[in-house]
């Protein structure tokens, strides 16, 4: 997974894409009810659609694990968040195994 601070996403737009941005912002904002949908098809199927509740959080249980010293030394050495990061990488290799064995 990859995250990006709001700087890093500023310096990933190009020049022409930062204008095209202004130029649009400038326009000002357009209500939902002006906005020409005509070309995007209607989602019927949301059997693999994911919820992202911004106020759900997974149950955390405590444990104790082993694990090679230089894996522990890497994730350690990204910074604050290690702990929250493995989780996710191991939250990700479970969701593929169980999507995998559906």
């Amino acid at each position: 997974m990859v995250k990006y601070s709001r700087k890093e996403l500023n310096e990933k737009f190009s020049d022409k894409q930062d204008a095209e941005i202004e130029r649009l912002l400038a326009k000002g904002t357009v209500s939902d009810d002006h906005l020409d949908l005509s070309d995007m098809p209607e989602i019927t199927d949301w059997s693999n659609a994911v919820r992202h509740n911004q106020f759900y959080r997974p149950v955390k249980q405590q444990t104790s694990i082993r694990l090679d010293a230089d894996v522990l030394a890497w994730f350690k050495a990204q910074g604050k968040g290690y702990q929250t990061r493995m989780n996710e990488i191991l939250r990700d290799a479970m969701l593929k195994e169980l999507k995998n064995h559906q």
